[in-house]
Order: C-alpha cells, then sequence, then structure tokens
C-alpha cells in the first residue's frame, strides 16, 4: 500500500511499484468507480471487446439450457394431461 498527496488539480502520483506490478503505463487508462467508503482504480483492458470474450462462458449454452428446461415442461404437462384424463376416465 502506498501513500499519494493531492495535487491542486485533484492528481495523485501512483507509486513506482504498484504501477510496476500492475503495468500501469505513461497513457495507460486507468477506470475509476466508487465503492462504499473507497476510490477503486482498476487499469482498463486495452482490447475490451477481447477481455469480455468468454465472460458469460458456461458448463453449458443458453441454447442448450433453454431446450433442456422447455424439454422437461412438456414432460411436466403430459404427466398432468395423463393424471387428468385418468381421472375423467374412472368417472371422476
Amino acid at each position: 500500500m502506498g501513500r499519494a498527496k493531492v495535487s491542486p488539480k485533484g492528481q495523485i502520483v501512483i507509486p513506482a511499484s504498484i504501477r510496476k506490478k500492475h503495468g500501469i503505463k505513461p497513457g495507460s487508462i486507468m477506470e475509476i468507480t466508487e465503492g462504499d467508503d473507497r476510490i477503486i482504480l482498476k487499469l482498463a483492458p486495452e482490447d475490451p471487446v477481447e477481455e469480455a470474450m468468454g465472460m458469460l462462458k458456461g458448463d453449458i449454452s443458453l441454447t442448450e439450457e433453454l431446450l433442456l428446461t422447455r424439454h422437461e415442461e412438456r414432460k411436466a404437462e403430459e404427466q398432468k394431461a395423463t393424471r387428468l384424463f385418468d381421472r375423467k376416465g374412472k368417472g371422476e
């Protein structure tokens, strides 16, 4: 952890050890966000599109998950219809 004094222009100097560790160079773009009582600096990716690739990847594709869910729903509806039909057939 380091400390930095804020200049009259609102600028701070990130300590050299932190810049080196995180690959922060002149011209690097930093993302600045707030969280509770913190200000968070994060090195922005050079290519945001490439950085986001695979972000939604899971064990199963969303299409496969939807098809599986629909199959299970259809099966449940068929079982429900069969039970209802059986009751009516028994005179209930």
